[in-house]
């Protein structure tokens, strides 16, 4: 590649509106990776992206780029026992333990899934930090134990190794800490670079809309589900996604051991009526996509196959399946402020409750506490009674209870008796490749 390409003059071609061709591209991905675009050259790139914009082949050549910085994993249906490939990525919302029921359930359908998940950040749960309230857990596998665990059980959740796209991991950092993460060409690109490199055959998006969503605006969410959806599927992967509501928390509970225990219930043939129905919405689309669309999900969550699943996976990473989820050691009710009808429950303001009674991290090293968060008594639809429980904090730490219920006061709505609330679907559309 010629060294004709300079960092300064990338910037100027994007900051002027102008289409930044593929060696421009090739060449500043590789030179920040290596260290030789400084970090305030590739920030005034990031906001010149921000600001104008990035044509479909700019994002396909910047994700090919990230993707080219580090390892992209073969998971070929022949190396598998010949079970076809296919994933599942969310865009991240409260009390989102969908991950956790839906991998053991598409595997029982005879698919391999192959789950990179992630920590979470502020009022947003993390998959991983749900899974180490399992006694004995591990996130970090080599990639032997990857494949084996693949072929053997049929789905693996664990932490995307460092050498799987690089830049990206450089990037996102650079983008938290000069207001360049809404950027919807890098959304997109950080999202499906790892997706991709991950090397999975079929990829079903949840893009999440709502107060508890990174996207709140229905309008923007498509615009990000429409771009992945065509990344994706320029990368040669079957590419679908669901935008889902995200105003009020999925399930009954938002924080990592009782999103655990939730997810069991399901597995167990029960549940919450959202996380059974997104579960399953999700399970049919990836099933879909990979080939199997014969096979019905419901049936392996009543035969009890998933769990088996289930069981076989947290063995399979040296958790225990039977030991007991940690429990906080206080808990304090919050209760209904009058009788009537719950008409408004805000899963912003629940995951923001959540984080502050000890569930989530501000910065990524934080710890995080696993019997923390909020059990949720009602949801949208249900009559409550003035003084009765609404919610139940849990917390080793009770000097943060004051302000996770003051946080809670401002999410409910309550309308007089009779009244009935206007719920979105819990699926507000599909997006599919054009």
């Amino acid at each position: 590649m010629s060294q004709a390409v300079d960092a300064v003059e990338v910037i100027a071609t994007k900051r002027d509106g102008g289409q930044l061709s593929n060696q421009q591209i090739d060449w500043v991905i590789a030179a920040y990776t290596r260290g030789e675009v400084a970090e305030e050259q590739m920030s005034a790139l990031a906001m010149a992206i921000l600001l104008n914009g990035m044509t479909r082949a700019e994002v396909f050549r910047w994700t090919e780029a990230m993707i080219s910085s580090g390892v992209r994993m073969q998971l070929a249906p022949q190396a598998l026992g010949g079970r076809p490939t296919t994933d599942k990525h969310s865009t991240g919302g409260v009390g989102d333990k969908i991950t956790l029921p839906l991998a053991p359930l598409v595997a029982a359908c005879g698919a391999a899934v192959p789950q990179l998940s992630g920590r979470g950040l502020g009022h947003t749960g993390g998959t991983l930090d749900k899974l180490e309230s399992i006694a004995g857990w591990r996130a970090t596998l080599t990639g032997d134990e990857f494949m084996a665990q693949l072929r053997e059980v049929g789905a693996v959740i664990c932490a995307a190794s460092d050498d799987l796209a690089p830049a990206d991991k450089k990037l996102y950092r650079l983008r938290d800490v000069t207001g360049t993460v809404e950027s919807i060409p890098l959304i997109a690109s950080s999202i499906m670079s790892k997706k991709i490199a991950e090397g999975t055959g079929a990829l079903v998006l949840d893009v999440k809309v709502g107060s508890g969503a990174f996207m709140k605006d229905l309008g923007r969410a498509r615009e990000l589900a429409e771009t992945m959806v065509a990344l994706g599927t320029d990368h040669g992967v079957r590419t679908v996604a669901l935008l889902t509501d995200m105003q009020t928390p999925l399930g009954l509970t938002a924080g990592n051991a009782l999103e655990v225990r939730e997810s069991v219930e399901v597995l167990q043939g029960g549940g919450p009526a959202d996380v059974v129905e997104l579960t399953l919405a999700l399970a049919s689309e990836m099933l879909e996509a990979a080939g199997l669309a014969g096979v019905d999900p419901a049936d392996r969550l009543q035969d009890g196959s998933a769990m088996d699943v289930w069981r076989r996976m947290v063995q399979a990473q040296g958790g225990d399946p039977d030991a007991p989820l940690p429990e906080a050691r206080e808990t304090h009710s919050v209760p209904a402020p009058a009788d009537g009808v719950l008409v408004g429950l805000d899963a912003h303001a629940v995951g923001v409750a959540a984080w502050r009674l000890g569930a989530g991290r501000a910065r990524k090293e934080d710890p995080v506490q696993a019997g923390a968060g909020v059990v949720m008594h009602a949801k949208p639809g249900a009559t409550v009674r003035g003084g009765e429980p609404l919610f139940t904090l849990h917390t080793d730490t009770p000097e943060r209870f004051e302000r996770a219920a003051e946080v809670l006061s401002a999410a409910v709505v309550i309308a007089p008796e009779g009244s009935s609330p206007d719920l979105p679907p819990l699926v507000l559309d599909r997006v599919v490749a054009r």
